[in-house]
């Protein structure tokens, strides 16, 4: 089994391709830009880890760029794609839109056209639980209405509908996963629990949004690859099917920083009101996945959270 998977270097890509690495029928061809959005350092580390496996093939390209990258396509004939590559920040795309145009929009039409091109009849693609917009009641299941509020979740948002249409029309499959807060072993610096301990670490002052009166529905990264894999293996009905990804579970951020301060730091916090780009809640329902994977052991955020912590101790130097 071949699989392409792009955005390799990033947080979900390096650990869905760690653990795919690990079964000797499966080989992964993997590409990623290497961007600047947070330390490149930090991503060839992970990426280094990857190269170690012989059946794992590496790509620096940006899926933007369609000739680059129908090239690769034509000289792998995958079974099927997993596309991850994204430019991720609900914050960042407030100052920087047209990176997501670029990337989440015209890079994921590319990967999907390449694959009709190519006659790649499944995606995988990762969506996110931003599309729902602000919401007063939980949990939110599938079938409620997205409401993008700000650039990210609307390029997130038109993924689902671009795969809805080829579907439609070309009889690909496609498979959206809206991740809700996943966290982890090498997760991104520029999340609340890396982003924590670096400031503590760095000594630099820590801006607490909305006092930390936040809620998220918190999903360990090790659960979320765990159910993509079982996806692998169940026979979808539907051309184009949504799942939410997520532990059912939200935690106040306080929950959170108190874990942190008691065994790992506590930055100085200098307290802020609540940016217009953040939702208050995350909520959501996984019954839908659950009832497909059967997949109800999620970890709960206190070993999830001392599994980060120790991971930290080890491998902080990677990410400053």
């Amino acid at each position: 089994m071949k699989i392409l998977i792009t955005g390799c270097a990033g947080f979900l890509g390096f650990h869905l391709c760690q653990k795919i690495l690990e079964k000797k029928n499966y080989k992964v061809i993997g590409i990623d830009n290497l961007n600047s959005y947070y330390s490149v350092n930090y991503k060839k580390k992970r990426l280094s880890i990857l190269k170690k496996k012989k059946n794992f093939k590496f790509y620096k390209l940006d899926i933007s760029n369609f000739k680059e990258l129908s090239r690769i396509f034509k000289e792998h004939k995958v079974d099927f794609v997993v596309n991850f590559a994204a430019q991720a920040g609900v914050r960042y795309s407030i100052t920087n839109p047209l990176e997501y145009a670029n990337t989440n929009i015209l890079g994921f039409f590319n990967i999907v056209e390449l694959c009709r091109k190519n006659n790649i009849k499944k995606i995988y693609y990762a969506s996110s639980s931003s599309v729902y917009g602000e919401k007063s009641f939980f949990p939110i299941s599938e079938n409620h209405e997205s409401n993008p509020k700000n650039i990210y979740s609307l390029s997130k948002k038109n993924n689902e509908d671009v795969a809805e249409v080829y579907s439609k029309y070309y009889g690909m499959q496609f498979i959206g996963l809206r991740f809700f807060t996943v966290y982890g072993e090498w997760g991104r610096p520029d999340m609340l629990i890396i982003k924590y301990i670096l400031h503590f670490i760095n000594k630099k002052n820590f801006l607490l949004n909305n006092y930390g009166d936040h809620y998220r529905d918190f999903t360990y990264v090790g659960d979320v690859v765990e159910n993509i894999l079982i996806l692998f293996n169940k026979k979808i009905k539907k051309k184009h099917e949504i799942f939410n990804i997520c532990s059912n579970n939200p935690i106040n951020i306080k929950f959170i920083l108190k874990i942190l301060d008691n065994n790992f730091g506590k930055p100085r916090i200098i307290k802020v009101s609540r940016n217009f780009a953040d939702v208050y809640k995350t909520h959501g329902s996984n019954k839908k996945i659950v009832k497909v994977t059967q997949f109800k052991n999620y970890l709960k955020i206190e070993e999830g959270l001392r599994r980060v912590i120790n991971w930290a101790k080890e491998n902080i130097k990677f990410i400053k």
